[in-house]
């Protein structure tokens, strides 16, 4: 079972990968091909030429982890070629392991965390910015209408 944690960066290695390699090989490619450091705590995805075969590459602060799939029928989703890398969302990286093909067209707005847009106003000192929750909250901050 993956456990990602919120802070984990995930990269997809955009170039087909010879699934013979394992932990030395598949950092050096890290290194090498991608210009990253394996060992900062990312995980690397890789994917052969046909597609069946996918490993993913991680560094757990005290040692090297691999986990591998091999599909019985069909393919990975996606478009293999290329060379880089490509960083993946934690939901990207579990639809490719599902076999759903999703592709971004474009980001959808979201709100910030409370702790980035919140901040105190004294009544008459302009615009309120603690109307995050619904574009009907009202802030009053003490005035009375």
């Amino acid at each position: 079972m993956l456990s990602l944690g919120g802070g984990c960066r995930i990269w997809l290695c955009r170039r087909a990968t010879d699934m013979r390699r394992s932990f030395d090989g598949l950092s050096a490619m890290v290194r090498n091909e991608l210009g990253a450091d394996p060992s900062d705590g990312s995980w690397f995805v890789f994917v052969n030429r046909r597609r069946k075969m996918l490993k993913v590459l991680a560094f757990d602060g005290d040692g090297w982890c691999i986990w591998a799939k091999r599909l019985e029928a069909g393919r990975f989703a996606g478009r293999g070629g290329g060379a880089g890398k490509a960083e993946l969302s934690r939901t990207a990286l579990l639809a490719l392991l599902e076999g759903k093909d999703i592709e971004v067209k474009r980001q959808r707005k979201r709100c910030r965390r409370v702790s980035e847009t919140f901040r105190t106003s004294s009544p008459g000192s302009g615009p309120c910015a603690c109307n995050m929750l619904s574009s009907l909250a009202m802030c009053f901050h003490g005035r009375a209408d």
